[in-house]
């Protein structure tokens, strides 16, 4: 039994072989099917993917510029440093005297570790 994904991988594969020979055909016919049409197939089989190309490029920087744009600067590490401290100096004295005990402690050893 074929999963969905080894089902959608074979559809792209098949769907990509069959394109890029058709292209390679159409790239490299000698004949000329559109001449009556005024333009040439060899031409638009360059230009389409180029132009494709280039424009997928620009939207992919597009998007990069758009979202450093639109997204706020980080933090200063000297504010980050200031608040850890200062949260350490609001714990209760209390806190820090258990905290203190319980890393005085010898650790307990496990029963098959003896």
């Amino acid at each position: 039994m074929v999963s969905k994904d080894q089902t959608i991988g074979g559809t792209i594969f098949a769907i990509c072989l069959i394109v890029g020979v058709l292209y390679t055909v159409g790239l490299f016919y000698f004949g000329e099917p559109f001449v009556g049409a005024g333009w040439h197939l060899e031409f638009w089989l360059i230009a389409i993917p180029v132009f494709l190309a280039f424009i997928a490029i620009m939207a992919i920087g597009a998007w990069i510029g758009w979202t450093m744009a639109t997204t706020p600067p980080p933090k200063p590490i000297e504010e980050i440093t200031s608040e850890i401290e200062e949260k350490k100096e609001e714990k209760p004295a209390e806190e820090a005297v258990t905290e203190a005990e319980e890393e005085k402690k010898p650790e307990r050893k496990k029963k098959s570790e003896k």
